[in-house]
């Protein structure tokens, strides 16, 4: 049977499926004469859309009737040029016999990259067999020898021996003895992670099972993003706009307009203001070390984006909030770990990052990315491989050249936002980083963790970059340390990365190592990544 059923997941929103369809549909041509090439036939399993104008699977009953469909033991490819929600083909591939394979472009448009990283991070955790692959036009030898190798076998394999696990390392014993300090005092005292609603976006590896979070010392307080936007209501807008003065007078801007359609408006603002007072006294009234915004889908048909709410929780030097009597600062002087998409692995990573830095001495602040996308360095100012890490929205300040100064507020983009609300834009500050992503894989925490530092462009070329993925999110230029692009594709279980900076190498040397012991004594299976 020379046949491969090809299918495409894609968004839950029809705005963003029409606007990306495209893309794809050039994508499935050039699979179509990849797979030809070796004498084979792609059959797409589900036809397009002549009245949505689109031909993605967009619910996920649409996906497991369209699988029931599929013959248990055929080839499956899952091709992705765009964003994709994983559940909608999740449950489909849970039940499959025959050979899988997820395939994405490589381009920072839409970006199907990201999309087949959080749908691999997902299979892994379901315990789902797969193969996956990449390519910028899906004629190179690396894509070409491997698809061959996927048509003639059901499987193909990448090299990744820049994966040492913790076990067959040593720590410096500074290291190990803080980390295992940190991990027995959060097992001891534990923690609270507010969840205002799971599951963002269909993404199954951004859910962390109680029976694995709780070993670790944490415990989800179950909160409702309709009680954030009930206590959003009760924010005064004079105390909101004293936070919207707050971040204009440390030098942030905001691109404004009158149009609530296309424009970020000045109401959009304040709404935004009075949800990063709300989600402070709920996580004061609860107790939450961290907490965690939903956002999509949840509110992003009432409130604008929360964007600018958790750029700002996430910094250490923030606008102050009180109680609601007004008698006490909440969580003055510190952040309040915030964890972008209620992806509860990054999350918990956040909160080990502030355990260590906080004891270390050094900058607390840390953050999500997406992978966006990556490529050489187009000016010549470096000959190393520049990713470009892109989070959806807000980035704390701290990590920007010139802080606060250097943040600029745009309004996020209609075709996923339709209440805009402001990002927190920024290019972030050169320097050395630590850079990590727990993941759940036999029913066990892993963390893969490994350095890098970030590099400062030329304008032009950070304008290039911005142009080519999305230019009103925060973008970070990171070159990863012994880890190439293949390798960060064959090995990386989530379309997202946790980030935070040092010192110097030496300390980022001793937080990495400190981090991995902290996670290793809290029952987390750690690998180091790269040199």
């Amino acid at each position: 049977m020379n046949e491969i059923y090809l299918v495409s997941s894609g968004d839950l929103r029809l705005s963003a499926n029409q606007k990306c369809w495209e893309a794809q549909a050039e994508m499935e041509q050039a699979l179509q004469q990849a797979v030809a090439r070796h004498g084979y036939q792609i059959q797409r399993a589900h036809p397009f859309d002549e009245q949505e104008q689109h031909g993605f699977i967009s619910s996920q009953r649409q996906g497991i009737d369209i699988f029931r469909n599929i013959p248990a033991e055929a080839p499956v490819m899952v091709a992705e040029a765009v964003w994709q929600y994983s559940h909608h083909v999740l449950a489909g591939l849970s039940t499959h016999r025959g050979p899988i394979l997820t395939v994405a472009n490589w381009s920072g448009q839409w970006p199907g990259l990201v999309g087949m990283l959080n749908l691999n991070g997902s299979l892994t955790k379901a315990g789902i067999r797969y193969s996956s692959l990449w390519s910028d036009d899906f004629q190179d030898d690396y894509f070409d020898s491997r698809l061959a190798q996927w048509l003639e076998t059901g499987e193909c394999s990448h090299a990744t021996d820049h994966v040492c696990p913790l076990s067959q390392r040593s720590l410096p014993e500074r290291a190990q003895q803080l980390g295992g300090q940190l991990a027995d005092e959060l097992v001891r005292d534990k923690a609270i992670m507010g969840v205002f609603d799971e599951g963002c976006m269909g993404m199954f590896n951004a859910i962390i099972p109680d029976h694995l979070l709780n070993a670790t010392g944490v415990f989800k307080e179950r909160l409702s993003q309709s009680a954030l936007f009930y206590e959003a209501g009760r924010v005064e807008e004079a105390e909101a706009d004293q936070v919207r003065q707050w971040l204009e007078q440390r030098g942030m801007t905001f691109d404004t307009g009158p149009n609530h359609e296309t424009d970020l408006t000045d109401q959009q603002i304040r709404q935004q203001c009075q949800m990063y007072i709300a989600a402070l006294r709920i996580a004061d009234d609860f107790g939450c070390d961290l907490v965690g915004i939903q956002y999509q889908q949840g509110l992003k048909d009432l409130m604008p984006a929360s964007d600018l709410v958790e750029g700002m929780l996430n910094n250490a030097d923030r606008p102050p909030v009180t109680s609601r009597e007004g008698d006490q600062v909440l969580f003055e002087g510190e952040p309040l770990v915030h964890f972008n998409e209620v992806d509860e692995c990054a999350g918990l990573d956040g909160l080990l990052t502030y355990r260590v830095q906080s004891s270390l001495g050094q900058p607390v602040e840390s953050t999500l990315h997406d992978i966006r996308w990556g490529g050489p360095d187009a000016s010549g100012t470096t000959d190393e491989y520049v990713w470009v890490f892109l989070i959806s929205g807000a980035a704390p300040p701290a990590h920007f050249i010139d802080g606060w100064a250097g943040a600029h507020g745009m309004r996020q983009p209609a075709m996923y936002f339709p209440n805009g609300g402001s990002t927190v834009r920024g290019i972030s500050r050169p320097g050395e980083i630590v850079w990590s992503r727990i993941f759940v894989e036999n029913d066990q925490l892993v963390m893969d963790i490994g350095r890098g530092h970030v590099v400062e462009l030329p304008a032009e070329e950070t304008e290039r970059r911005w142009a080519a993925t999305t230019p009103q999110w925060p973008i970070m230029h990171a070159v990863t340390h012994g880890v190439d692009r293949e390798q960060m594709m064959a090995k990386h279980q989530s379309n997202h990365i946790q980030v935070y900076y040092c010192d110097s190498s030496e300390t980022a040397d001793l937080s990495m190592a400190t981090k991995a012991a902290m996670a290793e004594r809290l029952g987390i299976q750690v690998n180091f990544c790269g040199i």
